[in-house]
């Protein structure tokens, strides 16, 4: 008799309406957390005016935000790493609630902040403070979900699982973007600084706690409480067996990640502000081209994810990092040539980076039940916070020797993800039908 909980072996049996619900609300979720997270990156500018004495130079009050917005990428490792302890030991549905609830909070609390006016450096002590809660939120929320959500589908659905839960937190960076705008459209200047800017992490909190609400109806994946019932949850210390048992697979995850990083990051964060500087493209041109961009990324994790349960994780992977690299060179080289193609280049590039929707589904399978989460989380909020954090300087130093060095950065990491993909292939992994077993 086979030992897999009852979702997981029957791979061939459809999605049913609880899966699909598991979904929605588990992509939701992540949604309204990205924005909690993100939110904070489009005010920059105005909380760095609030939060810091006024006679402090502009370039240092920008990098003082800055700092304040980094302090949330630094706090995810660890927070990661705790949650996914638990998440391995007592549950995954009370951490995937608990993440949702600690951002919940802060955002709200953000919005509620004194200033630098009011409380002096009280004001930007307390701020830090809540970036690094909710830094630790989204570290252990983005691992926790794709965990969760593929522990509810059948095996040859994992792909659909992981790219619509991806799907949700892009799309979580689409609604900050949009809400920002709408501030900034419908109050002057003077109003934004005032009391617009508070407006965006009051909303925020308050859906927030909504999620929190709904994942209350959400139940313990099948794996989780089958481990629990044949007593084979992990004994000792997650992460020590992880490193212990699975180095190899931590460093294949942490590639992968980089992967991820180089899409997000380079092609979908950093190029609306990059077309301005080299084409001289407008802002509102870029804010544009970047909505169109992140809305075509939340399609593509969704397509990539079919893909991957269609024909297997390593080809759609090693397909999608090729296509990416092509994306993103026409995107620059195009957008060079004829910037009135920007928005339609900026499309096709969004949804080619939709193959960050394949790298959770690969690193999922890759570990098995008993450390998942403590794999998953490590590898992926250990190589975000390295490659995430070192991709805009060393895209920048590139940019003194070529413009087109965004373009040969994300070329140079696709080169690598194609590389992954054909070790999985000849390693039989990257099929459809060899996922990792469960136990």
């Amino acid at each position: 008799m086979s030992s897999l909980p009852a979702s997981q072996d029957l791979p061939q049996r459809p999605l049913t309406r609880e899966d699909a619900r598991t979904l929605t609300l588990a992509a939701l979720g992540g949604a309204l957390e990205f924005y909690d997270f993100i939110i904070f990156v489009f005010f920059t500018k105005v909380i760095g005016e609030l939060f810091f004495p006024p006679d402090t130079p502009e370039w240092l009050r920008q990098l003082q935000a800055f700092g304040l917005f980094a302090a949330g990428y630094l706090a995810r490792p660890l927070g990661g790493i705790v949650m996914a302890h638990f998440g391995d030991r007592a549950g995954r549905k009370r951490m995937f609630t608990l993440s949702v609830f600690m951002m919940s909070v802060p955002t709200l609390l953000i919005g509620l902040l004194p200033t630098y006016e009011t409380a002096g450096y009280a004001a930007p002590l307390a701020l830090l403070l809540l970036r690094a809660v909710q830094g630790a939120a989204v570290g252990g929320e983005v691992p926790g979900a794709w965990v969760f959500v593929s522990e509810h589908v059948p095996t040859r659905r994992v792909g659909l699982a992981c790219g619509t839960l991806t799907a949700g937190l892009t799309f979580g960076i689409l609604l900050g973007s949009l809400v920002a705008t709408a501030v900034n459209s419908l109050l002057g200047p003077e109003q934004v600084n005032a009391y617009g800017w508070r407006a965006p992490f009051v909303i925020g909190g308050v859906f927030g706690f909504l999620a929190v609400f709904l994942r209350r109806w959400l139940a313990e994946t099948p794996v989780f409480e089958e481990l629990r019932r044949r007593k084979a949850l992990v004994r000792e210390l997650p992460l020590k067996a992880v490193l212990r048992g699975h180095g190899g697979t931590v460093v294949m995850s942490m590639l992968l990640t980089w992967v991820l990083t180089a899409g997000i990051v380079v092609v979908i964060l950093m190029t609306p502000t990059l077309m301005q500087t080299l084409h001289s493209i407008t802002a509102t041109q870029a804010l544009v081209a970047s909505s169109v961009a992140t809305l075509s990324l939340t399609f593509g994790c969704v397509a990539y994810g079919l893909l991957a349960d269609r024909v297997g994780v390593g080809l759609s992977l090693g397909l999608g990092c090729a296509l990416m690299l092509s994306a993103t060179y026409a995107l620059y080289l195009g957008a060079a040539s004829s910037p009135e193609a920007l928005v339609p280049l900026s499309a096709l590039a969004g949804f080619c980076v939709g193959v960050v929707g394949v790298v959770p589904t690969a690193i999922v399978r890759a570990f098995p039940a008993p450390v998942r989460f403590s794999g998953l989380s490590f590898s992926y909020n250990m190589a975000y916070a390295i490659f995430g954090g070192l991709t805009p300087l060393v895209v920048t130093l590139m940019m003194k020797v070529s413009p087109h060095a965004p373009a040969h950065y994300v070329a140079a990491v696709s080169v690598m993800g194609v590389g992954i993909a054909l070790h999985l292939l000849r390693a039989g992994r990257g099929s459809a039908l060899h996922p990792a077993t469960e136990s």
